[in-house]
């Protein structure tokens, strides 16, 4: 009997290899290549099938003559879902949610379904649990779930052929990796797999304007599992976020073909599921009771949604070897910023261990936070705490220039709905028309904001 050839397939970009290779030949990705049985090559009659199964090519048009409307969108039930969405589900779109395990991907979905059932026909597909678990889940959460239809399979045509049947508007696949199709010898997860059940499971949704959600798991980097083909497939990619030891949980759109990127939702677990929080900035501060050193409020911008987070800092002496250390902000923008705090304002601190947080876990990529984070550092450094109701935004460069921010105002008027009173923020950012109990020192350079703060403290 002749023994299945084998080949090497990248786990990030499909490519295959005859051999394994510590870096895969076609996007340059290190440990990638997994070992795959290499499929048959596919006959003249099966390629003449496929030829007459696809759908007629489209006639070539002007763009100016095509007619654009804005997509309907059914809102979910959830509100901080339906933000990261971009308002509601899209009839025939296809969202990507990954996780790590037990973050509450299940969970959330499960809520969405349930409360989708009450307008629109509804399945869940699930490979990982039985139907009794999911039953159980609902159970718990106190779902009625008498209109949400539940399949357990994972072959790709089964579901596929149930689709077909039940019509549904909104179904969800749990997960994407446990599927497998009798076309592909390959098992269930293998980047063969899941890129052709992807594939065809999109191909159906657009077909029939049903709105699919395609559960994926998440490697130990916290990528998403798979081909990064997948991505480029689905209209939607999520990423739900959050330490399992907390409740707080975080939904990021790292892509979105019907609505902005970058947007979050803020969830809590409580023992009914999950609950939108209406107002996050109160997770992301402190409830000191009065100023502590090393704190400064920041306010910055996550999509649409201006929130506060709180940074602290914390400035001890160090030995010969001063260590560096930032949790939830880019450790080497720290390094930068503690040169251009020596060089430009005259504090040093190359022989004294520089610790900052952001607090409540959430992860800040804008450089807005440079101010915020100086001031900070530099009150840790005095052992000073800055004024109640003060907070700070700004851009830092290395010429020691403070650079504005992205919607300022906004920042500013949120800073203000919640209480501040104080706010250091670059001279560009500045209002023409001063805002309502907020008192406003705009600043063009990094000494400038450091002998202001001196003074207020």
């Amino acid at each position: 009997m002749a023994k299945d050839k084998t080949i090497y397939t990248c786990s990030e970009c499909g490519g295959t290899s005859p051999k394994w290779l510590g870096k895969c030949p076609h996007c340059g990705a290190w440990n990638t290549l997994e070992e795959t049985r290499a499929e048959p090559a596919v006959g003249k009659n099966r390629m003449q099938a496929l030829a007459r199964g696809l759908n007629a090519a489209q006639p070539v048009t002007t763009l100016s003559d095509i007619e654009a409307a804005d997509v309907a969108r059914t809102p979910t039930g959830l509100e901080e879902l339906d933000r990261v969405l971009g308002g509601g589900i899209v009839a025939g779109g296809v969202v990507l949610i990954g996780g790590d395990p037990g973050i509450g991907k299940s969970t959330l979905l499960l809520q969405a379904l349930e409360a989708l059932s009450r307008q629109m026909p509804v399945l869940y597909v699930t490979g990982e649990e039985s139907g009794a678990q999911v039953a159980l889940r609902a159970r718990r959460l106190g779902l009625d779930g008498s209109q949400v239809r539940v399949q357990a399979e994972i072959q790709l045509e089964n579901i596929v052929a149930t689709l077909e049947a039940e019509k549904p508007a909104f179904c969800v696949i749990d997960s994407i990796q446990t599927l497998f199709s009798d076309q592909l010898s390959s098992a269930p997860g293998s980047v063969a797999q899941v890129r052709e059940c992807a594939a065809h499971l999109t191909r159906v949704a657009k077909g029939s304007g049903c709105t699919m959600v395609l559960v994926g798991h998440v490697t130990k980097e916290g990528a998403l599992a798979g081909p990064r083909v997948l991505e480029h497939i689905v209209d939607t990619v999520l990423y739900f976020e959050g330490d399992t030891h907390s409740s707080f949980r975080l939904i990021r759109a790292i892509k979105n073909r019907f609505g902005a990127v970058n947007e979050i939702g803020v969830f809590a677990m409580t023992d009914k599921g999950l609950k939108g929080v209406t107002n996050p900035s109160a997770i992301f501060l402190s409830t000191h009771s009065e100023p502590v050193p090393g704190s400064c409020v920041l306010v910055t911008l996550e999509g649409t949604r201006p929130m506060l987070v709180e940074i602290q800092a914390l400035v001890d002496s160090g030995g010969p070897s001063p260590r560096r250390l930032s949790v939830g902000l880019e450790r080497d923008r720290l390094a930068m910023l503690l040169a251009v705090l020596h060089r430009h304002a005259g504090m040093a601190c190359f022989d004294q261990d520089v610790f900052v947080n952001a607090v409540g876990g959430v992860r800040i990529s804008e450089p807005a936070a440079d101010l915020a984070v100086l001031l900070a550092i530099q009150s840790s450094l005095r052992a000073r705490a800055l004024p109640k109701g003060f907070i700070a935004f700004g851009e830092v460069g290395l010429a020691g220039e403070v650079r504005p921010a992205p919607r300022g105002q906004d920042r500013l008027k949120e800073a203000a709905k919640l209480g501040f009173s104080i706010a250091v923020v670059p001279k560009a950012n500045a209002p023409k028309k001063p805002i309502e109990g907020l008192t406003i020192h705009a600043v063009e350079r990094v000494e400038e904001a450091m002998e202001l703060v001196r003074s207020l403290m």
